[in-house]
């Protein structure tokens, strides 16, 4: 039995994956209710009469709180009706009930839609005021639900929007990587396929052939013999580049994937790949992440209208270079920056940023690299 706190894949929680803020929300806004005791027990002294009820609608207050970051996103209305409900039924016993309608309004703000939360809070305002008319409260409460709504809100709408296009775009970077790795595949299946098809049919003819002549022509056996070991070599040196070209798709990948979500975000990409290399698959899975990492932070900081990766391949490194025409003033931590150099540094390598304000961004890595590293034979362009 699924227990009632463990968050449903479909509730914020699930989907956004972002625990400390979303936790640093909810207790923000789950402390308030110390105030439904504080400021009554000040005002007018203790009194079963408000002690009671307020003390009542508290657990269901945080229950529905909780609800809003770990229940399901499409149940959202029924956890701010709810919190509404609680503050209209308490408000004449207690009269800092009308909090709860200010934090309905705050927690409308995880809603996708700017429109919905703000017409959300304006409803809220609007609708306390039958309550505040005839408890003969003062009329700017109804202002402070509506501004404090809108207020406490505000930070919680911008960062988990921000959360929202980070998990679009992790699930569009997958999904292009994927295609990207299937297609490879694909392509690989029908070179291994059409290769060792005729070599081993080729090499069973001439293996049949020896086998006849062993006794009657042992030097034409010999000879035969001979040209199935030569046909088996070339076959397994092809094998070997066909591997490569398997084992090299991680840094292709992200390179597909980099001109789809740059271009996507109306900025032009250069990209050219070094062909006919061989990185180890560890330094080639690390430069994939430090890559996927900075064209990130191009589609999401930089307003650049261009970008470009380069590489170069020496006798005993490996260079790759990312640059941009946007705002720069990339911090030398921030941003993910210390990720990507502690990946580079895990690789005995090194990564220089030049990033002046207004004059775009570069990224230098600069990674070593084995003596058995192949050479660059010839660039060739990502499509």
């Amino acid at each position: 039995m699924r227990a009632w706190l463990a968050p449903r894949p479909d509730s914020l929680f699930g989907q956004l994956r972002s625990p400390m803020f979303l936790l640093r929300s909810a207790f923000g806004q789950a402390l308030w209710v110390v105030m439904l005791i504080v400021v009554p027990l000040g005002a007018q002294g203790f009194a079963w009469s408000w002690f009671l009820p307020t003390v009542l609608t508290i657990p269901v207050y945080l229950y529905l709180q909780a609800q809003v970051y770990i229940g399901p996103v499409r149940r959202l209305p029924w956890y701010i009706g709810g919190m509404a409900v609680l503050g209209f039924a308490l408000w004449p016993v207690n009269s800092v009930a009308f909090g709860y309608l200010i934090c309905a309004g705050a927690a409308l703000s995880v809603t996708s839609s700017m429109r919905v939360w703000i017409a959300g809070v304006f409803t809220l305002a609007l609708l306390s005021l039958p309550v505040v008319l005839w408890l003969h409260a003062p009329l700017w409460i109804m202002l402070v639900v509506l501004f404090a709504g809108i207020l406490g809100g505000s930070s919680n709408f911008l960062y988990i929007r921000n959360l929202r296009k980070d998990a679009e775009l992790r699930l569009s970077q997958g999904e292009v990587r994927r295609l990207a790795t299937l297609a490879e595949r694909e392509r690989i299946g029908r070179d291994l396929h059409d290769l060792l098809g005729h070599t081993l049919s080729l090499v069973a003819i001439k293996s049949e052939l020896a086998r006849r002549l062993a006794l009657e022509d042992p030097a034409r056996a010999q000879r035969e013999m001979d040209e199935v070991e030569k046909v088996a070599r070339h076959a397994l040196a092809e094998v070997r580049a066909a591997v490569t070209g398997m084992r090299r798709s991680d840094l292709a990948a992200e390179l597909v994937s980099a001109r789809l979500m740059l271009e996507a975000s109306g900025m032009t990409f250069e990209g050219e790949l070094p062909a006919d290399i061989s990185l180890p698959a560890a330094i080639e899975a690390q430069l994939a992440l430090v890559l996927r990492e900075a064209v990130t932070n191009i589609h999401r900081h930089a307003r650049a209208t261009s970008a470009s990766v380069s590489f170069l391949l020496e006798a005993d490194r490996f260079d790759m270079q990312i640059s941009d025409n946007g705002c720069g003033g990339l911090a030398a931590h921030g941003n993910g920056v210390s990720g990507m150099r502690e990946r580079v540094r895990a690789l005995s390598g090194v990564l220089e940023i030049d990033s002046p304000p207004r004059h775009g961004t570069r990224l230098s890595v600069r990674v070593p690299l084995p003596q058995a590293a192949a050479a660059i034979e010839s660039p060739r362009s990502v499509a």
